[in-house]
């Protein structure tokens, strides 16, 4: 009987192993996940999870009955230890796995602060796991005083949290203004203003040097010279591809795992999907850090395991959380030489052009901008920038035009 292993229980991994189920694979399937508990949400865990306002159990993506039911053995708390690509085999600790065909959705770790600069202190956190997160929330108080270090989304929505939750927050991000690397300055701005009036304090342009403390942080010196007293800190500053097994079996890298139209890596019985595999797209090769992504990817792959030989077509988009706003992205604005920006009221949304081309939009509180665009970018639609940032134009007519 044919065996097929997912290294990896996360958002891509559970999809992966569904979808086999759901294609028809009557053979073994093994999801391993690294955490002790069974696939979960990630996108709740600093917002929801973290306020209070959603118990564990809800978090999961399915009852763990679900994977009984469908034959799927899970195997928790156990992170593989090696993968031997010509034996095809992996091992958890003293257990040794065969396999047929290995799915790798071992998603990413989020970069860390040096130890020499105080990263290794005490009451330091990430956000990316539920014991990440479980560790923070006793920190999270109100009277708190806590340090975000870097401006992009994860950074943004851990101080929202914060500051929600009564705490005194400053955040530093080194480039010359918050969220330089992923948006234009129009929706920077939206964000820097909207923090603000929720007290948040934004340096920008401005670095740590150096976190302080004997045991636990107790403070900050900053670039400019800036001397911080704090009770915690937050660092997001960044993630990168889980490739550990990947690089030791030998696979081909190129920003994680690098994979084909059909995600299969240079290995033919290793498939890869999620935030560690990076894939050919517009005569380029990117890599893709989103819910939608994961499961859309993983679900193709899970077909292709099985024969469909389906090429892999990526629509990102993408979504955070802030306060009472929500941001909706659609597309992908690298690459962009202008913007428009469009207000209705209390919805503002900031439209990508590459000369005629619209790449992408960022809505704000705009779920319409945000559809509209979509279908657009998707259709290979580009509207005239000056309609769009007129409000008295009809979104929709633009789409039929």
């Amino acid at each position: 009987m044919s065996q097929i292993v997912v290294v990896g229980a996360g958002q891509a991994g559970a999809s992966l192993t569904a979808e086999l189920r759901k294609a028809g694979f009557d053979g073994d399937v093994t999801l391993i996940g690294a955490e002790p508990v069974p696939p979960y949400q990630r996108p709740p865990l600093s917002k929801a999870y973290l306020l209070g306002e959603m118990a564990e159990e809800r978090l999961y993506l399915r009852p763990e009955r679900f994977y009984e039911e469908q034959s799927i053995t899970l195997k928790l708390g156990k992170p593989v230890s090696a993968l031997d690509a010509g034996a095809k085999t992996v091992t958890l600790g003293d257990e040794v796995l065969s396999y047929d065909q290995l799915a790798l959705t071992t998603g990413s770790t989020p970069r860390l602060l040096p130890g020499a600069i105080g990263g290794d202190l005490g009451n330091v956190f990430t956000v990316r796991t539920l014991r990440d997160v479980d560790a923070m929330a006793p920190a999270v108080a109100e009277g708190a005083k806590a340090l975000i270090v870097g401006g992009g989304y994860i950074g943004l929505e851990a101080a929202a949290v914060a500051a929600k939750r009564g705490v005194d927050v400053t955040l530093v991000e080194m480039a010359d203004r918050i969220l330089q690397r992923v948006a234009a300055p129009e929706t920077s701005a939206f964000f820097r203003d909207l923090h603000t009036r929720h007290g948040v304090k934004i340096l920008e342009g401005v670095g740590l040097e150096r976190l302080t403390g004997d045991g636990d942080v107790s403070g900050a010196v900053l670039s400019d010279g800036t001397e911080l007293s704090l009770d915690f800190v937050v660092v997001g500053v960044g993630i990168l591809p889980e490739t550990t097994l990947a690089e030791a079996a030998g696979l081909a890298l190129d920003n994680g795992i690098a994979v084909d139209e059909t995600g299969r890596s240079s290995d033919p019985s290793i498939w890869a999907a999620g935030d560690c595999a990076s894939f050919p797209f517009r005569d380029a090769r990117i890599r893709l850090e989103s819910v939608p992504h994961a499961i859309d990817q993983a679900e193709l792959v899970a077909r292709n395991m099985l024969g469909a030989g389906e090429q892999y077509t990526a629509r990102p988009w993408f979504w955070s959380d802030q306060y009472d706003v929500k941001l909706q992205i659609a597309g992908l604005n690298s690459g962009y030489d202008h913007v428009v920006t469009r207000n209705s009221g209390p919805a503002t949304s900031v439209w990508y052009y590459q000369g005629e081309t619209l790449l992408a939009v960022d809505a704000m509180n705009d779920p319409r901008a945000y559809m509209i665009g979509k279908r657009m970018i998707e259709a290979g639609k580009s509207p005239a920038p000056e309609a769009v940032s007129n409000p008295e134009t009809d979104l929709k007519s633009l789409l039929r035009a």
